[in-house]
């Protein structure tokens, strides 16, 4: 009885409408690319900026077409690394989120070492991981992990730990178990906040990995390996274009989470304004 109260689907009259598809969607972030490649571009020409300061979009550009293979080697590689240590942070995050969320000793005892490590410059950290893992992927995995593993945890819990009271007196009310309350009630409320938790990460997984390739390499030399050498070369164009690929594959995987989570819990627009 409790299990079938629990799971019953909601009634048609309560599906929230589907949202028509408007070109808006795409037309303004294509106008704000437009108006900021516009102004980059009139400020370099019209205060005459070197290029090795600053390149202009052609020349970032022309960058591309001289290394068109190299450049998309290495954008494999950065989001190889990315999508490895991203999951690897959800999978532990999550875990160490739902941990402090169930058991309050666990909280009192590690929350405040995750805290710390949290607030130690991470790029401080990268020399020991050189130290630790050697040259090659492993530190870079590694920073990837360190720096958008915080967020995870912390959405986790507080997710967890936001079940609505009433819903929460509902379970009870029912006679429902610890367990199916927070498989039923706890883990679907709690959602939306891990979802943002791994929106603000997934960001940071690419600056994470960015950061181990400038400072370790990698096996498969990276975007990151290519902004220092390119830049210590004196070639801000290419240094420019492999910037522009790293905030393009930000880009795609931010919005494919948001898509999962669209597509993921749909109720939530129908809950929300």
């Amino acid at each position: 009885m409790v299990q079938e109260t629990l799971t019953r689907p909601d009634s048609p009259a309560a599906a929230p409408p589907r949202r028509r598809w408007s070109p808006s969607v795409v037309l303004w972030p294509l106008l704000g690319l437009v108006v900021t490649v516009a102004v980059w571009w009139l400020s370099v020409e019209m205060f005459d900026v070197q290029t090795i300061i600053l390149p202009s979009p052609p020349q970032v550009v022309d960058a591309f077409t001289q290394y068109p293979s190299l450049l998309l080697k290495a954008t494999w590689g950065t989001t190889k690394i990315t999508l490895i240590g991203f999951g690897l942070s959800v999978v532990v995050g999550v875990a160490i989120g739902a941990a402090l969320a169930a058991w309050k000793p666990f909280e009192r005892a590690f929350a405040p070492l995750l805290v710390a490590l949290n607030a130690v410059p991470k790029v401080a950290l990268a020399p020991l991981m050189i130290a630790w893992f050697g040259f090659g992927n492993t530190p870079v995995l590694a920073m990837a992990f360190l720096v958008c593993f915080f967020p995870i945890v912390l959405s986790t819990a507080t997710g967890l730990t936001s079940t609505p009271a009433d819903l929460a007196e509902l379970a009870r009310s029912l006679d429902a178990t610890r367990l199916q309350t927070f498989h039923r009630i706890r883990v679907p409320g709690a959602l939306p906040q891990i979802f943002t938790g791994l929106k603000l990460a997934m960001p940071l997984a690419v600056i994470g990995v960015a950061v181990g390739e400038m400072q370790s390499g990698s096996v498969d030399a990276g975007l990151g390996t290519i902004i220092v050498q390119t830049s210590g070369q004196g070639d801000t164009a290419t240094a420019f274009a492999a910037l522009t690929l790293m905030a393009i594959v930000s880009i795609v995987l931010y919005y494919a989470l948001v898509w999962l989570e669209k597509v993921s819990l749909p109720w939530v627009r129908g809950t929300t304004g």
